[in-house]
């Protein structure tokens, strides 16, 4: 599945290079003509990420969010510096179909646990950005990839699969935003670990024939952000290239 994505900045569709807020790029305020876009194009699922909500929780763009949810007629993820139950309950109840979880899965695995037994497994997703060493270990990073978690992908994994844990968007941390193409291999590796997780594909998707490369590794979905926002390729080409296999 390709999973057309947007990151907002106080209304603003923007990106960010590797995670900085400082080298930031502009792509305009009409998130939900692009949205809409996206959906008439074939999109089944789409992806959000609340930036101006992930550096401060107290600002999280709710109406906008609510707005923008209600304006497509297909499932919306959202991300963005989720840190209590409240954030989740505020976003599922805004229409949110499944809430991302980054840094805070790692740093109070507690607390997340609690979250997957109220609300269930298909209604949350684990974000795990990861840096793979020379080693080839895939450390996780967390807090806008300022910092090493000290623990690896599989420990991550691994810690959750007891309490049902079904989806993960996986970025490898030095492919974000690049448009050089996708770590493959890496999916590969993963999605034949662990065949009951849904593992989306983040991070470098910059060309169809990314597209096609991770058509076979394995993965449910692939996140596409800044490849369709300068017109490397449309929705419909991706989805019509990803069916092709």
């Amino acid at each position: 599945m390709i999973i057309p994505a947007l990151d907002l900045i106080d209304g603003t569709v923007v990106r960010l290079h590797q995670g900085d807020y400082d080298q930031k790029r502009d792509y305009g305020k009409d998130p939900l003509i692009r949205l809409q876009d996206y959906q008439k194009q074939g999109a089944k699922q789409l992806h959000l990420v609340d930036l101006t909500g992930a550096k401060d929780p107290q600002a999280r763009q709710i109406s906008l969010i609510k707005s923008l949810i209600n304006g497509v007629q297909v499932p919306v993820q959202i991300g963005g510096g989720i840190r209590t139950e409240d954030d989740v309950k505020t976003l599922l109840s805004a229409g949110a179909t499944r809430v991302v979880i980054g840094s805070t899965a790692i740093k109070q695995p507690d607390l997340v646990k609690k979250w997957f037994n109220t609300y269930g497994p298909e209604s949350l997703v684990l974000a795990l950005d990861v840096r793979i060493d020379q080693q080839g270990n895939k450390n996780v990073a967390i807090h806008g990839w300022q910092e090493d978690s000290k623990q690896t992908l599989e420990q991550v994994i691994d810690d959750y699969l007891a309490y049902g844990l079904k989806h993960v968007l996986c970025t490898d941390i030095s492919k974000d935003g690049t448009l050089s193409g996708s770590n493959v291999e890496l999916y590969q590796e993963i999605s034949q670990k662990y065949p009951t997780i849904a593992f989306q594909a983040s991070g470098g998707i910059g060309q169809l024939d990314d597209v096609k490369a991770l058509q076979e590794s394995g993965v449910a979905g692939i996140i596409v952000g800044r490849a369709l926002l300068e017109g490397k390729f449309t929705v419909q080409e991706a989805i019509a290239c990803w069916q092709k296999g």
